[in-house]
């Protein structure tokens, strides 16, 4: 699991560029066309890999339901993030990859919740979660890519 970690810290990275490189009104604009937002994309990696590999694994997530049910799959922005969120994001792009990876370590996922991904996906195991975590992630990057160049 080595190497899927280090690749998340590595998209997260990329997602940390954004939340510092952006103003808040360039993160929350929707450009013609488009259905949601930089700071949605960087809420919904967040969110999502909690739900993939935490809840799925049963075990209590480490964001807010707020959060959750904000950024979640099937969901759009439907008001401005706030300068105070993107802070929380700031903090939470690195400390939930971190913590994953030790309660990871220390065995904290002793089951999961097998299911197909909405693409197909087999997720049988929590190592599944993570590596289609990384896949996940790279989805909405090549998203966040074309999005900045039209904020």
């Amino acid at each position: 699991m080595e190497t899927e970690f280090k690749i998340t810290q590595t998209s997260r990275a990329l997602y940390a560029k954004i939340l510092e490189n952006y103003t808040l009104d360039q993160l929350n604009k929707i450009p013609d066309g488009w259905n949601n937002n930089l700071i949605w994309h960087v809420g919904h990696i967040i969110v999502s890999q909690q739900m993939l590999v935490y809840r799925g694994g049963g075990v209590p997530l480490q964001i807010s339901e707020d959060m959750a049910q904000l950024y979640m799959r099937g969901t759009k922005p439907e008001r401005d993030a706030t300068q105070a969120e993107v802070e929380e994001m700031k903090s939470l792009i690195f400390s939930t990859i971190q913590k994953t990876e030790e309660d990871y370590r220390n065995g904290i996922f002793t089951t999961y919740n097998a299911r197909k991904s909405e693409l197909g996906f087999a997720l049988d195991t929590i190592e599944d979660a993570i590596a289609f975590n990384n896949y996940h992630e790279g989805i909405h990057l090549g998203m966040v890519l074309r999005l900045k160049k039209l904020v």
